[in-house]
């Protein structure tokens, strides 16, 4: 570990790897709707390719967090996001929903050794007084991708096909790693913990959840998971069947998620200093809750977009607080720490966009987002209660 804050790859190279893994990801909110009409299911059981890819995401963070901290991050994240290029660009050419669910639990697989790790990559070369700025500048890749995978699977769904999305992320991911395989054969001198990869590498999990400060990071994000990225990945189905705008609209609207994102990083500093961590939670918390009651109860799509940026913000402004701790939970085994948390968050997704989908096929979407902003807002109190706690 250096903590200089410089890191031997830029964090542009590893923020553009970051930004293909989010934008396969967010691609899918306004294209559920057209998968589910071509494939013949309801929109709530299209949803399995995104439980299909969230929870082996987040299973495999077990693995490829002691994984980058034995054999080194760098090969790690480069070695999974080559992977990542070939699953992607392959579900271009899927007959049917089953293949397409296999090739998307395969890509989870491989998606999960790259942004967590790259986290962790960071945290061993930022100490921690700067770090939350450091992973501020990197989310605004993520961010960008959040803007632009919704943009442009509107785009695709509307006027071209949703499989030639896929292809196109695939094969700019391949240009990606191989930029990085060739930073790396440069370099081979990244500094690893000699930790021996075995069933002993698997012990920092157990020390971890015994803190009570990692047991609350862990809680916390597996609720958040849950419920914002449960719920919102109907979105984009709820705006096509109450509102039946085109594809195109749907997709830039969804995309107003990432503008909040895109907020935050530019203000991060400001955000942290005036509001705290205690206060960055509790504010983020509260505006997730009243976006999706707005989404729930006001009869106007023109109010989705401010309510979207609004969500976006107060995301971004829990998750990055939530990430920087997780951080510093094992600093010497961040790869395992951050790993966790990737799992925890991942797994909470995939479970949420399951269960959540059973109430929209059989409730409707409004049930769906009331619950949601319900139990986020009383995430936040809870979050914010253990803080003080924690710090008495």
């Amino acid at each position: 570990m250096n903590n200089t804050g410089k890191t031997p790859v830029s964090l542009g190279l590893l923020g553009a790897a970051a930004f293909m893994v989010i934008a396969d990801v967010r691609v899918i909110d306004p294209l559920l709707h057209i998968i589910a009409d071509e494939f013949k299911v309801g929109v709530g059981s299209a949803a399995i390719i995104v439980s299909a890819y969230t929870i082996p995401y987040g299973l495999f963070q077990l693995v490829y967090g002691p994984l980058g901290d034995r054999i080194g991050k760098l090969k790690v994240i480069t070695g999974a996001l080559t992977a990542f290029a070939v699953g992607t660009a392959a579900c271009a050419f899927v007959p049917n929903i089953i293949l397409l669910t296999l090739l998307r639990f395969l890509t989870g697989m491989v998606a999960a050794g790259i942004i967590p790790v790259t986290l962790a990559y960071i945290g061993d070369n930022f100490p921690y007084e700067q770090r939350q700025a450091a992973i501020g500048k990197y989310l605004s890749a993520l961010v960008l991708g959040q803007i632009l995978g919704g943009s442009l699977g509107g785009i695709f769904g509307e006027y071209l096909s949703w499989r030639e999305i896929f292809l196109v992320f695939g094969v700019v991911s391949l240009m990606i790693s191989i930029e990085l395989w060739r930073k790396i054969g440069k370099l081979n001198n990244e500094q690893d913990s000699q930790v021996p990869f075995g069933w002993a590498t698997f012990r920092p999990y157990f020390q971890l959840i015994t803190q009570p400060t990692a047991r609350t990071v862990m809680i916390g994000v597996f609720i958040e998971g849950f419920c914002l990225f449960g719920g919102f990945a109907y979105a984009g189905a709820f705006l096509r069947d109450r509102y039946n705008l085109p594809y195109v609209t749907i997709g830039f609207i969804i995309s107003a998620f990432g503008l909040g994102g895109l907020i935050y990083s530019r203000f991060v500093r400001w955000l942290v200093g005036r509001l705290g961590e205690r206060g960055l939670m509790g504010c983020g918390g509260a505006f997730m809750c009243i976006s999706f009651l707005a989404i729930a109860l006001l009869q106007n799509w023109v109010l989705f977009i401010p309510c979207n940026i609004l969500m976006g913000l107060g995301f971004y402004m829990m998750h990055s607080t939530l990430q920087t701790q997780a951080t510093e939970l094992a600093p010497e085994a961040r790869g395992t720490a951050v790993s966790l948390f990737a799992f925890n968050l991942f797994i909470g997704q995939g479970i949420g966009a399951a269960a959540l989908g059973r109430i929209v096929d059989n409730y409707s979407y409004v049930p769906c987002f009331l619950m949601t902003g319900i139990a986020i807002a009383l995430l936040a109190l809870w979050l914010v209660q253990q803080g003080r706690s924690h710090h008495a």
